[in-house]
């Protein structure tokens, strides 16, 4: 079967097309025909060997951890219902980037009639995590929310789900292209923080007082002045770090500002709740009341071409993987 590879640690451009054997589904597990693979950010700092929370993978390995499609062959002890289903899987931290994939039952989550599997693996990872990030927050009605990178994969699904909280949200983002998604996704403020006076809208926004919540996924010095123009008494949350480094918070600062700093460290105790909020998101979009945004799709051959547009930053929303 046709795969994309990571030869070795590096940029893009080490992702090559390559043939493997097709995978045997073993105990307990399934073989799906992919048709949609996900991609995130973190798998792009993976294939170039600086996450930092990740073991790295022994080479050469098939990147790719969520795909989409239907249930081909079945392993030993599971139940034949799974046979020809439209299912998301998990396929671990790699294997993804395949004509055909190996996951346990227990990471198989069915598709719903009426949702396609490319929206359908657009609201998997990014999905759980935002609706996970936003139950942490614990968002009030009426209060203002600052998201950043707003046009991304999470962060056009925080902003719609900080909307339907009742919140008033600020979106920032760079370029017009991605503050204009950002309104439209809801955003009742849109702020560009490649202007040196972004921070100063956003006080200006919201009376002078900042944010009571804010969503950090990029890290870095975006990070760090989002912190400075939070609220006294808000929500910092972070969940990102795109930047390359996770905001550094002084522990006695946020204490004396009576702001509640939510770690990444959030991000750990995700797992066993993935799957609800992964159904839970994928309902809201059948019901019409969440847009998973998908910006751009790449052919399997074309992964790297895939990881460049995220890397750039020029990607909107989520961007996959088509088999």
């Amino acid at each position: 079967m046709r795969v994309v590879q990571a030869m070795r640690f590096g940029g893009p451009e080490v992702l090559v097309p390559g043939e493997v054997p097709d995978p045997v589904a073993g105990p307990g597990q399934v073989v799906v025909d992919v048709s949609v693979a996900g991609i995130t950010f973190v798998e792009t700092q993976i294939r170039r060997g600086i996450d930092k929370w990740h073991s790295r993978p022994e080479l050469p390995y098939v990147p790719g951890g969520t795909v989409a499609g239907r249930v081909s062959s079945l392993g030993e002890d599971v139940d034949p219902g799974w046979s020809g289903r439209r299912v998301i899987a998990g396929t671990g931290e790699s294997g993804g980037f395949a004509e055909r994939a190996v996951a346990a039952v227990e990471d198989l989550i069915p598709v719903p009639e009426g949702l396609g599997l490319p929206e359908a693996v657009a609201l998997h990872t990014d999905g759980s995590t935002a609706l996970g990030l936003v139950e942490g927050a614990r968002i009030r009605s009426g209060e203002w929310v600052l998201v950043e990178a707003a046009s991304g994969g999470v962060g056009s699904l925080l902003v719609q789900l900080a909307q339907a909280a009742g919140a008033r949200v600020i979106g920032a983002a760079r370029g017009a292209r991605k503050l204009e998604l950002a309104r439209d996704l809801g955003a009742e403020v849109a702020v560009d923080y490649s202007d040196p006076n972004w921070t100063k809208q956003v006080r200006e926004a919201t009376g002078g007082a900042g944010p009571d919540v804010v969503f950090d996924g990029v890290g870095g010095e975006i990070g760090q002045a989002s912190f400075e123009v939070t609220a006294d008494g808000g929500r910092f949350s972070v969940h990102g770090a795109s930047s390359g480094q996770v905001t550094a918070i002084d522990p006695e600062q946020a204490r004396q500002r009576g702001i509640e700093v939510i770690g990444i460290e959030q991000l750990f105790g995700f797992g066993p709740r993935m799957g609800r909020w992964a159904e839970q998101m994928m309902s809201e979009a059948v019901a019409g009341r969440i847009r998973p945004i998908i910006g751009q799709t790449f052919p399997l051959e074309r992964a790297a071409d895939a990881h460049t547009a995220i890397e750039s930053r020029s990607a909107l929303g989520k961007t996959l993987l088509l088999i």
